[in-house]
């Protein structure tokens, strides 16, 4: 096997294209049948459906129309680059979609799959190819990488397969830095993972300094101090230089509670689910699961954690081969800590920043590459023991499948008598057909290693072959089933996808819509405002906000219809009621009782479109109204949480600093207050206790009635963000609230004179209007943090430019020198 010495030479470089070309036509047999039966369009289910496609042609038609700033398209409004830096905007592929019409974005997504594939293996192969002299054997480790049990369970999240090319791009070019002397590459390597998507930068940075230190401290790499201090530098370059993207995207999601859960006690050291250990053995020995459907441990609670990494046809055997080599290696030492981070809690949650909130392993790529590497430099190596691994391999499999498949437990009781299954597993057929699979893709490693073993050519060719064609049929079931088990590409289909037209509303785009029980993201799909949406990065103001009224809002904005307050808040005109596949009118996922009465007050049937049942809300409050009352923000958490979203329409709520900052028009006074914030608040009396709630909904009627009667006349949303006109009937001075979620971006300006934006009602923005009869409010938003993170970025290309210049004029006088003294060039170095 070829060790770690000097500049690589390859003679064998029609493998690079092999590699490329190989997965295309894989990739392309895999995806085009589906995109064929579904009319040209790739769907699959869940997430893929409802956020990959929709986010891709919302954002692809916000940016051919210039906008890149407020995105009022996205839940209640969000900064465009910190929401959705996460899913597409630093990936490449997102910006090949732009030079084509916004409808003909949902068509894309499959080609763009396909080649994604094709990039996946390729970037494996220019790793790998260093360290094997027969560069056949690391187009297999490509292919496998590619379409590992990792990458076929995360079609499932479109945008996880940049992070899984850049990856070994990063690694490569850390070698090329380490072993060839090149410089650069590694700062453009740097900055590229980190723009491309930055929370997978996060485990990549930490993997790339494990590797250092074992290739460091195991002696492989022979550290010098000079190119050590290179290194740092050109990691800050890289760093630095993707400031553009990075802080944008970091100061959108602070306070985001999704990121605010650390490790703690027990749960760190040992997992509160102990299907998990075995989950993470079986990823490796079987073909991929399916998210949301677990099969092999249905109490993992595992369902999206991308707990995969399979390698087809040959599973962990080139691993095990690779770790019964007797000699010592850097490799070993990487895959043995890997192993140990996957299976402690508080390092598995190292590789996102120590985030715990919830169970993920999506950083099981980078095991992968690892073992598709071990595997390759196995079939290299003469001295590895196959037999010995295909029969542990083989154990284990077989040993795993037994326990599972056959292990009784009480399904219930019957006749005096317990009831007993066999097995453990969520659905035989399916466990099985995993079973089947593994086993025969060990079969079929053992029959091409055997004849083929005596002559490399021919062992690359026929792997390359049968691994190939086990990847494709395991992948073709496991994408079939998630295609088939799919409730919402019919719909999507049929009466969602580039069908806005068809919804013959004039106002539509002009007003929030509800879609409770709709296809998530349909209004994404229209291009219309929505209170609801499914989106996980979105204003950490709107997350406070559903936090302070008691409502869950983790990956989406799903109030129900207890709290129907929030539609009159949010200035909801319309309701969608998708009615096609004739809901259980006795469920919350129908909006009418049986006897046709809504399930909330004050919205009367309008008309049909596209199966969508469409109702107007006749206590509809036009965005921007005034409150005549007010409150702090203690005083309003004394409010049953049940009550919140009614009371939150009678009361502005504000800090104790914003009361007082307006105690001219809030009539906060401290001799009041001093009560609440001392020693004994229980004694405070609050003036919210005197509220009434009503069952009849009559006190909701008259108070929407109220404030729409005093709310702006007009309304709009423009480039950088919004405007509004109002009539001060009253000629007072007051408070105007937007359900438009606060942002350190926005700036305003009431009849032409700036005015401070103020945090109202936990979440949202208001502004102090004076007594004029005629005003006019103009929001204007800039993203905070790019305009600093391009000076930065533009700074560390600046230092990029010295640092290279350096290089090469230190190279070129080295040149010199060495040609007029004819000193042996490492004398020179």
């Amino acid at each position: 096997m070829r060790e770690l010495s000097g500049t690589i030479k390859n003679p064998q470089r029609h493998y690079l294209l092999l590699t490329f070309f190989i997965s295309l036509g894989t990739a392309a047999l895999l995806f085009i049948p589906f995109m064929i039966y579904h009319g040209g369009i790739f769907y699959y289910y869940g997430d893929f459906n409802v956020q990959e496609i929709p986010f891709y042609q919302l954002i692809h038609g916000e940016i051919q129309n210039g906008s890149l700033g407020w995105n009022h398209l996205t839940d209640l409004g969000t900064d465009t680059i910190a929401s959705y830096s996460f899913y597409l905007l630093g990936s490449p592929f997102f910006w090949m979609t732009l030079p084509f019409p916004n409808e003909f974005v949902p068509y894309l997504i499959g080609p763009l799959l396909i080649l994604k594939f094709a990039c996946a293996a390729t970037a494996a192969y220019i790793y790998v190819q260093r360290y094997v002299s027969h560069k056949g054997f690391a187009m297999i480790a490509g292919l496998l990488y590619a379409f590992s049990g990792f990458s076929i369970y995360n079609v499932f999240f479109f945008h996880f397969h940049e992070p899984m090319i850049v990856f070994p791009l990063l690694l490569a070019a850390l070698d090329a830095f380490l072993y060839d002397g090149r410089r650069g590459i590694f700062a453009v390597a740097v900055c590229a993972a980190c723009v491309v998507n930055y929370y997978f930068f996060a485990g990549q940075a930490l993997f790339v300094l494990i590797y250092f230190l074992i290739l460091t401290f195991g002696k492989t790499y022979k550290f010098k101090f000079t190119a050590f201090l290179m290194l740092a530098a050109e990691v800050l370059i890289g760093f630095c230089a993707a400031a553009f993207m990075l802080l944008p995207s970091v100061l959108g999601i602070l306070g985001n509670p999704r990121l605010e859960t650390l490790p703690n006690g027990w749960n760190s050291l040992v997992h509160d689910k102990p299907q998990r250990y075995w989950l993470v053995v079986l990823g490796f020995l079987f073909p991929a699961d399916i998210p949301a459907m677990p099969v092999f441990t249905p109490d993992s609670d595992c369902k999206w954690a991308s707990v995969a990494g399979w390698l087809p046809m040959f599973g962990l055997t080139g691993v095990l081969a690779f770790l019964q080599t007797n000699r010592r290696d850097w490799l070993k030492r990487v895959i043995t800590l890997l192993i140990l981070f996957a299976m402690v809690p508080v390092l598995n949650s190292m590789f996102q920043l120590l985030n715990s909130s919830i169970y993920y392993t999506r950083w099981f790529y980078m095991p992968v590459l690892m073992f598709s590497l071990a595997t390759a430099r196995a079939l290299e190596d003469s001295s590895a023991d196959w037999k010995r691994a295909v029969a542990w391999s083989t154990g284990l499999t077989a040993g795993a499948a037994a326990l599972i498949g056959f292990m009784p437990y009480i399904s219930g009781y019957s006749k005096g008598k317990n009831k007993y299954i066999l097995g453990v597993q969520e659905e035989s057929s399916r466990f099985w057909q995993y079973v089947l699979i593994a086993m025969a893709g060990l079969l079929a490693f053992v029959l091409v290693y055997k004849k083929f073993m005596n002559t490399k050519k021919r062992m690359v060719i026929a792997s390359t072959v049968v691994m190939l064609t086990v990847a494709y049929l395991t992948s073709f079931m496991i994408i079939g089933v998630g295609t088939l088990e799919s409730s919402s590409t019919k719909p999507i289909k049929e009466d969602i996808i580039n069908s806005r037209d068809d919804i013959k509303i004039n106002d539509l785009e002009n007003v929030r819509s509800d879609f409770y029980e709709c296809v998530d993201n349909t209004a994404m799909y229209w291009k219309v405002q929505s209170m609801n949406c499914f989106q996980s990065s979105v204003s950490p103001s709107i997350m406070r906000f559903y936090k302070a009224m008691d409502i869950p809002r983790d990956v989406a904005s799903r109030p129900d219809f207890s709290d129907y307050g929030l539609r009159g808040l949010f200035s909801c005109k319309y309701y969608f009621d998708y009615n096609k596949d004739n809901k259980d009118k006795d469920k919350d996922e129908c909006f009418t009782f049986k006897n046709g009465e809504t399930k909330m007050p004050g919205w009367k049937y309008l008309k049909t479109c596209n199966h969508f049942d469409i109702y107007e809300n006749e206590y509809y409050i036009p965005m921007g109204f005034v409150c005549d009352d007010y409150s702090t923000e203690e005083e309003f958490e004394r409010v049953n949480a049940d009550d919140r979203t009614q009371m939150i329409l009678n009361t502005l709520v504000l800090s104790r600093e914003t009361m007082k900052k307006y105690a001219d028009i809030t009539g906060y006074d401290d001799e009041e207050y001093k009560v609440l914030y001392g020693k004994y608040p229980q004694r405070f009396d609050s003036h919210l206790d005197d509220f009434t709630y009503s069952n009849t909904y009559d006190s909701y009627y008259k108070r929407c009635k109220s404030l729409a009667a005093d709310s702006c006349k007009l309304f709009y949303y423009t480039d950088d963000g919004f405007a509004a006109e109002y009539e001060n009937k009253d000629r007072e001075e007051n408070i105007m609230f937007f359900s438009v979620p606060y942002s350190e971006g926005f700036t305003a300006k009431v009849n032409g004179k700036s005015v401070d934006v103020e945090k109202v009602n936990y979440g949202f923005t208001g502004v102090k209007i004076p007594a004029d009869k005629h005003i006019k409010i103009e929001f204007h938003y800039q993203t905070p943090g790019l305009e600093q993170g391009i000076i930065i970025s533009l700074s560390a290309l600046a230092a990029y430019t010295l640092y290279m210049t350096g290089v090469i004029l230190y190279r070129v006088l080295r040149k010199k020198l060495y040609n007029r003294n004819g000193a042996d060039e490492n004398e020179v170095r």
